[in-house]
């Protein structure tokens, strides 16, 4: 084991254990009766990578630890809530990339009988897809976590919702973009050439100081849930450009364009059928194009004596964009998999699906498996391979770093 791998397993195990006594909400007088919580997690992981990198630079370490610590603190009172959550992590393998901290959330909410109003930094997500989260735009992707796209960024915002039988309005005024972030030269799951993250291009005059602005209206009808939606703003998948830096190295620099984004989620509860839709028209990153992801999530119950559920999944991806917008893996693509639901008291569930590429045949494949060891600990599997991937443009830079990661978490 290496000095690193040690190191780490030491720190992840203390941080855990600092954890013995989790704290009870209790009053807080000076703050006019608050109610203070404090949850959480810390958790050590464990990268295992069968392959050696493809490029120079990267890290050739099999084994890949790293440790995350995300407290939650809450105050409470009658109709308003603070909330703070920072999140770290410490990956030896990756200091410049994976190593890093953000605030997740950090705002002030407050509700009344037909409206609410979020202030601060917060996350906000919508869709209903499985593979692949369409019309979810607020919130800015912390792409050195994972590449599924789901480990988000806080968003500084203004969130306005008005409650009404008819459904629900909500607002949105979103001063300040937060970047993209890429994994380091040094990290897995890297890019050919390195992301010049310090030097972004905007369209906008203002940068990353532009205030953007969404809406969305939401309501439920029998069994049927929908939303639809209206994004203007900075576009959070940025465009990468071949330049060159002070050094004279080739490197891809960002470029953040202004855009217009409409959407629609569509999502359908009948019986044992779960029926799923999203779909955007965008304009601003070259010609205007549509994009679709649609299919079903069909669920046979008590599929075994101790009452556990099999669930088999299947989406269908469009995408319409041209070579000026960013590119995607899901221009026409299958998703195929399967979920299984213990429904034990330790909470034990499995996910495994891949998404097939219908133009050269490379697949992304995905698992996941969780199970509470008890009331405080957990245990987590999650893999990504990627096969054929050497025909696929996008893919082929990760074709080697495919990984299987173990993550014990501790909450609180």
């Amino acid at each position: 084991m290496s000095r690193a791998l040690r190191g780490l397993a030491v720190l992840g195990l203390a941080l855990l254990n600092a954890m013995e006594n989790p704290g009870a909400a209790q009053d807080i007088d000076a703050l006019g009766g608050a109610e203070f919580e404090l949850s959480g997690n810390a958790a050590f992981e464990l990268r295992i990578h069968p392959e050696s990198p493809q490029f120079e630079g990267q890290r050739d370490n099999r084994l890949a630890p790293s440790v995350t610590f995300a407290p939650e603190f809450r105050l409470f009172w009658d109709t308003a809530r603070f909330t703070f959550i920072p999140f770290l992590r410490y990956d030896p393998e990756d200091t410049v990339g994976r190593t890093h901290s953000d605030i997740r959330e950090l705002n002030l909410y407050t509700e009344s009988d037909d409206w609410d109003l979020t202030v601060g930094l917060g996350k906000v997500f919508w869709g209903v897809a499985e593979s692949r989260h369409l019309v979810d735009i607020i919130n800015q992707t912390d792409g050195v976590e994972d590449i599924d796209e789901e480990d988000k960024l806080g968003q500084p915002m203004v969130q306005l919702n008005l409650l009404r039988d008819w459904g629900e309005v909500g607002f949105f005024l979103l001063p300040g973009f937060r970047e993209r972030t890429f994994v380091g030269q040094k990290g897995r799951l890297r890019l050919p050439l390195r992301v010049d993250t310090d030097n972004p291009i905007y369209e906008s005059a203002a940068e990353d100081r532009r205030i953007d602005a969404a809406a969305r209206y939401a309501h439920t009808i029998g069994d049927w849930d929908f939303g639809a939606s209206y994004f203007h703003g900075t576009g959070r998948a940025p465009t990468l450009v071949p330049d060159f830096d002070a050094n004279g190295s080739r490197v891809l620099r960002p470029r953040y364009e202004v855009i217009d984004q409409f959407g629609l989620d569509v999502q359908a509860t009948l019986d044992a059928w779960l029926l799923k839709f999203e779909g955007i028209h965008r304009s601003g990153q070259g010609d205007s194009f549509f994009a679709t992801v649609g299919g079903f999530e069909y669920t046979f119950f008590g599929v075994s004596e101790e009452g556990a559920d099999l669930g088999v999944l299947a989406e269908y991806h469009y995408d319409g964009r041209g070579d000026d917008a960013p590119p995607t893996i899901f221009d026409n693509d299958i998703f195929l998999g399967a979920r299984y639901v213990w429904n034990d008291e330790f909470d034990t569930e499995f996910l495994g699906g891949g998404v097939i590429d219908q133009s050269n045949q490379s697949v992304l494949l995905s698992v996941e498996a969780s199970r509470r060891l008890n009331d405080q600990w957990s245990l987590d599997l999650e893999s990504r391979f990627f096969l054929n991937a050497n025909d696929d443009p996008l893919l082929e830079s990760f074709s080697d770093d495919g990984f299987v990661l173990l993550r014990l978490s501790r909450f609180f």
